[in-house]
């Protein structure tokens, strides 16, 4: 058996690609976490993890998410640009760029402030009945203009991706895009394309992303603002990704699989669709290890590849020939 120090040990870890250094983010301070502007009033914060931002304005502080992770470092970091800008330390506003606790799991740290986000954020907070995240106050369908204290920020949802109520937040008069969880600045998507909801919807929102004007990207994940040139990187991971699933889809026999565990009909599906999933994904790991961050966790890019090969079949189709 194994002893609980054996268990703990790191031994048997494997080991990965080194980082690349335009992957790596910004130092942290002594209480873990960074507080950076991005253009004017506009400031965005990490832990290394998880980013979020806000807008300091005459009336009070907008807050633009609340992971968790983050917490109370959030009031934090407003307390030290307020003390630094000469400016408010409350926040008055607070934007869900959509219902996952991971981005808005300390929402309930801000009292009496106003809550904004998609009409759906408000059916799937309620559903999900999480004290950490109050509904939202004021919700949109389609667009809402956010105005406070002189300030201007532009909240649009454009169809399901990541998840049913993810939102584009844009910043005309400060350069910038918010748009959570689908983008990582120089990293791979994690496991199942960022756990994402809606694959094709996820795989169609870096075109939007890259529609609005914008020179500064806050993408919710990582050490650092993102590029136009990160999200056209992401863009062409994914794009061969989908080129090496049609290929593997195409040229892998299922036959053998099938032949093999004869009337252990999943048990075929399974070796036939891993034996897809390694034939796609190989060569993408080879092409992006060195580039993107974490390319060569196989997890990641294997369990992507998976999950946008399973899209082609059943979103785009054909899954496959129609019997005569």
């Amino acid at each position: 058996m194994t002893s609980p120090a054996e268990a703990g040990s790191t031994d048997a870890l494997p080991d990965y690609a080194p980082v690349p250094q335009s992957a790596l983010g910004v130092a942290l301070n002594d209480q873990g976490y960074h507080v950076g502007r991005v253009e004017r009033n506009l400031y965005w914060v990490t832990d290394g993890v998880y980013q979020s931002a806000f807008l300091a304005t005459r009336d009070g502080v907008v807050l633009f998410d609340a992971p968790p992770s983050i917490g109370h470092n959030l009031q934090r970091a407003v307390d030290e640009i307020a003390a630094a800008e000469g400016v408010s330390n409350t926040v008055t506003h607070l934007v869900y760029s959509h219902h996952h606790a991971d981005h808005g799991g300390a929402a309930s740290l801000f009292e009496n402030v106003v809550r904004i986000g998609h009409e759906e954020t408000r059916r799937l907070l309620a559903r999900d009945n999480d004290p950490a995240r109050p509904g939202p106050d004021v919700t949109f369908t389609d667009k809402y203009t956010l105005e406070v204290g002189g300030e201007r920020v532009e909240l649009a949802f454009h169809g399901s991706n990541h998840s049913p109520d993810n939102i584009y937040m844009h910043f005309p008069d400060h350069d910038t895009l918010m748009f959570i969880d689908v983008v990582n600045a120089g990293w791979v998507p994690i496991f199942n394309v960022n756990l994402s909801e809606d694959v094709q919807g996820y795989l169609q929102a870096p075109e939007i992303v890259l529609e609005y004007p914008w020179a500064h990207f806050i993408c919710g994940h990582l050490g650092r603002l993102a590029t136009r040139e990160d999200v056209t990187l992401h863009q062409q991971y994914i794009a061969d990704i989908e080129a090496s699933s049609r290929e593997a889809l195409a040229t892998v026999n299922p036959v053998p699989y099938y032949m093999h565990y004869g009337e252990n009909f999943w048990a075929g599906v399974k070796g036939h669709l891993d034996a897809v999933t390694e034939a796609a994904a190989a060569p993408v790991i080879a092409k992006y290890t060195g580039v993107l961050a974490a390319a060569d966790i196989e997890e990641f890019t294997r369990t992507t590849t998976f999950q946008i090969m399973q899209s082609l079949r059943l979103d785009k189709g054909p899954s496959g020939p129609v019997h005569p």
